[in-house]
């Protein structure tokens, strides 16, 4: 039903609708307020009586918008009595021409008319080409405003500032810089940092059983998280403290805020993630059987199972066996105290004793002194390779700006960016091959402590740590006979290092210090990622 100019003055009844352009202005600042206040005013001077106030927190692009929608079926489901529709200005109205118009359309179609405090809309000629003009003009000063924050973003993007939503483990805080700058939020940093630099996980669906086990981990309404937000966290480059942002041409450059994690750590997790798949852990290891998956069958070799058996009292009792049809032993169960009982005492013979362990504690801290007089060699190699990368970056530049062909300068264009990624990779080890970031003690008692007991992580329950010491302290599988009990395991090596120190011949050199013939003993400390430190600070 349209409404003819001449009968305008009949209708007595208004609606008032207010937007802005998203969540955090309706519940920052009063714009909404402001508009309803205007067209409040308006409406009592034309004698209009306001039915019902309509708002939004969208933007003006689109015309699918909930207050909207409201407005329009209340409007529909009024043709009989038909309202005005108050605006404050045609900008909080529409955005985009065609949808302006488009609102237009349904509103009239509804019986309603629209009015602006400010200007007066008619049908006729002049009216329209008004009406248009302003649209388009609304529709102008939006994209306007898109590109002028776009080109800000890009020009803070370049200085190294993040500038999209805050990711998962960061946060804006101001005063740490000009504007707004991203610092770890915790305990989220805590966590994504031990997920991503750990090692202890080959895929991404370790990661993810990794973050759903943490309470303090964000989840969704189902209590998971999704892989896509797992993909997202391993991706990322600004986990590692820089920034990058293809589609606007930004490259890789040092990020205004701290990196969770090194730019070589975060290369070799795309490197896992773009190399051959990995089978990811079974999700069916749980605390009741520790050891299932782990130990096998010492008839067949399969890895054993485990499950409940209930008795005739409804008493359930734990079991393992091996599944294998074809197996002697097949489904013949073996009692869960009784193979664990046995794993345990494997433990206990895996415990040194106190004279020995000073005795590696003294090896270790000549050769972490070794270590430390490497730095400054590794360092000046770093620097180096630096000046080789600079000259290699320059004189593919001078290339570029003879050259005419724009297959070539794509071509010189990408190596210069892998070159400028390799230095920074050289500088980052400059940066942090200066002095270890923690003491002696920090990186070696805890670690030690593990390895004089590994006993201690086992007898605290905890599945991950269990797992931990499963995984450290054997470099195999271990193998299970029902008749003769485990057979004898595969030491992890710092087991057999220690083992070779306490049955080897260990010299004594100058006074204070000992030192030993075996370099493997040597290459575990001045490459101590081989040391479980991340596992033992748990003891």
């Amino acid at each position: 039903m349209r409404i003819r100019d001449e009968n305008r003055h009949q209708i007595k009844k208004a609606v008032i609708y207010a937007r802005v352009s998203g969540k955090k202005q309706m519940k920052n600042g009063d714009g909404l307020g402001s508009q309803e206040r205007r067209c409040r005013a308006y409406a009592k001077v034309m004698g209009y009586s306001v039915e019902r106030v309509f708002t939004d927190g969208r933007t003006g692009r689109v015309a699918n918008r909930p207050g909207m929608n409201d407005m329009m079926r209340f409007l529909d489901a009024n043709r009989d009595d038909p309202y005005v529709v108050i605006i404050d200005d045609l900008n909080r109205f529409a955005r985009r021409v065609k949808v302006h118009f488009e609102l237009r359309h349904d509103i009239t179609e509804a019986g309603g008319i629209l009015e602006l405090p400010s200007v007066r809309l008619s049908d006729d000629a002049e009216g329209e080409l008004r009406e248009h003009m302003m649209a388009t003009m609304a529709q102008y000063d939006a994209r306007k405003n898109g590109e002028q924050a776009k080109n800000r973003m890009h020009a803070r993007l370049c200085g190294g500032y993040w500038v999209f939503p805050k990711t998962i483990g960061y946060k804006y805080v101001s005063g740490h810089g000009p504007g707004r700058c991203l610092v770890p939020n915790e305990p989220y940093a805590s966590l994504i940092r031990e997920g991503l630099a750990s090692g202890r996980f080959q895929t991404q669906a370790e990661v993810r059983r990794f973050f759903e086990s943490q309470p303090a981990f964000p989840k969704n309404k189902y209590g998971r998280v999704t892989a896509q937000r797992v993909k997202e966290i391993l991706t990322r480059v600004i986990y590692s403290g820089y920034v990058e942002y293809g589609k606007w041409g930004v490259s890789l450059r040092d990020g205004y805020h701290e990196g969770l994690i090194t730019l070589k750590t975060h290369q070799r997790i795309q490197e896992r993630l773009n190399g051959r798949p990995v089978a990811p852990a079974r999700p069916d290891l749980n605390k009741e059987f520790p050891l299932r998956g782990v130990t096998s069958c010492g008839d067949c070799g399969s890895p054993l199972t485990g499950a409940f058996s209930r008795s005739k009292t409804g008493v359930r009792h734990p079991y393992y066996f091996c599944h294998k049809r074809s197996c002697v032993s097949h489904r013949k169960s073996i009692r869960r105290a009784d193979l664990e009982g046995e794993f345990t005492k494997i433990l206990e013979t895996m415990q040194p004793s106190h004279g020995l362990f000073e005795m590696v504690r003294a090896i270790f801290k000549d050769a972490w002194e070794m270590r430390l007089e490497q730095i400054n060699n590794i360092q000046k190699d770093c620097q180096r390779q630096m000046a080789d990368v600079d000259k290699q970056i320059h004189r593919l530049v001078d290339r570029m700006i003879d050259t005419q062909s724009e297959t070539v300068i794509g071509a010189l264009e990408q190596r210069v960016e892998k070159l400028e990624l390799e230095k920074q990779v050289l500088a980052e080890k400059i940066g942090t091959g200066t002095k270890p970031k923690h003491t002696f003690d920090e990186m070696f008692e805890l670690a030690l402590e593990f390895l004089s007991s590994p006993l201690k992580l086992w007898d605290s329950g905890h599945l991950a740590l269990r797992r931990t010491v499963l995984k450290l302290a054997f470099t195999k599988g271990l193998v299970y006979d029902r008749k003769k009990g485990f057979r004898t395991p595969e030491n992890a090596f710092p087991f057999k290092a220690l083992e070779g120190v306490f049955g080897g011949d260990c010299s004594v050199g100058a006074p204070g210090k000992i030192r030993t013939p075996d370099p493997q003993i040597r290459s575990l400390v001045l490459y101590p990622a081989e040391l479980p430190a991340q596992a033992s600070r748990h003891v």
